[in-house]
């Protein structure tokens, strides 16, 4: 395994290096997963036969059929997915209500110890489901949620409370079952270290674009004056709030807006009552540093326009290829001052980068 898993992280090394070797950018940083136990979530189809039923993924035989494969452990998820899969199969199998047309099984771990399986069904769940999925819950002391089409029961809570050290502080982070996280906690931790890093220490203020549910939102703002942070999606930014509430952070203001309406009240072209209605005076902030982890399909140009008018821009990408591509237009105002590779998805072709950009 220990071979295996250096030869596809060298990989990764030699094709991002070359992939980016035409900027000139400085040595490539690189944070390494562990190789086993690193994901915190797992999703499973249910496959049902005749008499039993069993875990499952697929996966494509030399004619492109998919094949059921039977999953009686995941050794890339964390120690407890693996430790509850068993336990929990043999649960469900013994009450006909939990396993009937069960269809999907999702567990959402944290470092912290809290586990949240979401069960998903392909008939409606009823009163009676209620009542056994709750004393399951109890038995197992995890969190059930429950979900079919058109439907959600959620008998505690539909989310878990993760921890994650960054240098020597603790940050506790809702996480929802249906939103967005960083799948590998412990490179996780490595990112936000990273970034804090790039921040240094200022006495400005940092905008934020794409923040999530504050995942870096909360460390990064120890290195400023003030952080103004930017989400479209409604349930990151009640996460957000949550977060700094939970933290007792006080420099943080959280704006619910896309990357391109921000761009757009940035530079006076429209008013949004979601600033006035958040309390939030842009004009009273004095930026020098940007951060942005936007989504696959990277940055549009008219916020990489707005992103070329700061000192400081800290970009966190999980694309590659769309990262290349913004940093033709972001390079004729700035320079790459660091250049990070995180193993976020050990043994996938995937990678997270960082970079640092400072402006020429």
């Amino acid at each position: 395994m220990t071979s295996s898993y250096q030869q596809q992280l060298d990989a990764k090394v030699e094709r991002i290096s070359a992939q980016f070797a035409e900027f000139n950018p400085p040595s490539l940083e690189v944070f390494n997963s562990p190789e086993q136990n690193f994901r915190m979530r797992a999703e499973f189809r249910i496959w049902h036969t005749e008499d039993d039923m069993f875990y499952a993924m697929f996966e494509r035989d030399a004619d492109e059929q998919k094949q059921v494969v039977e999953i009686k452990d995941f050794p890339i998820a964390d120690k407890s997915i693996n430790t509850l899969m068993p336990v929990l199969l043999n649960e469900l199998k013994s009450q006909k209500i939990l396993s009937h047309r069960l269809f999907e099984v999702h567990f959402l771990a944290t470092l912290k110890g809290e586990m949240l399986v979401s069960l998903v069904y392909r008939c409606p769940l009823d009163a009676e489901w209620e009542t056994a999925a709750k004393a399951l819950s109890a038995k197992l002391n995890i969190k059930i949620f429950g979900r079919s089409r058109g439907q959600k029961v959620i008998l505690t809570d539909d989310y878990v409370v993760e921890e994650l050290k960054v240098f020597d502080r603790s940050y506790q982070y809702k996480q929802i079952e249906s939103s967005f996280t960083q799948p590998n906690a412990q490179v996780c931790q490595k990112m936000l270290e990273w970034a804090c890093n790039a921040a240094q220490q200022s006495d400005k203020d940092l905008l934020e674009l794409y923040c999530g549910n504050g995942n870096f939102t909360l460390p990064l703002s120890t290195r400023f004056n003030r952080v103004l942070a930017t989400e479209l999606a409604k349930s990151s930014v009640y996460a957000a709030q949550w977060n700094i509430e939970k933290n007792a952070i006080e420099n943080i203001q959280v704006a619910r807006l896309s990357a391109e309406e921000f761009t757009q009240a940035y530079n006076g072209e429209r008013e949004f009552r979601r600033l006035e209605e958040a309390g939030i005076d842009m004009s009273s902030y004095d930026f020098d540093t940007v951060f942005v982890d936007p989504p696959r399909a990277g940055i549009d140009d008219e916020t990489l326009k707005l992103l070329q008018r700061f000192e400081r821009i800290i970009y966190i990408s999980c694309n590659p290829d769309t990262l290349h591509d913004n940093l033709k237009t972001l390079l004729q105002s700035h320079k790459i001052v660091k250049f990070a590779l995180f193993d976020q998805f050990p043994y996938t072709h995937h990678v997270e980068s960082g970079i640092l950009l400072e402006k020429i």
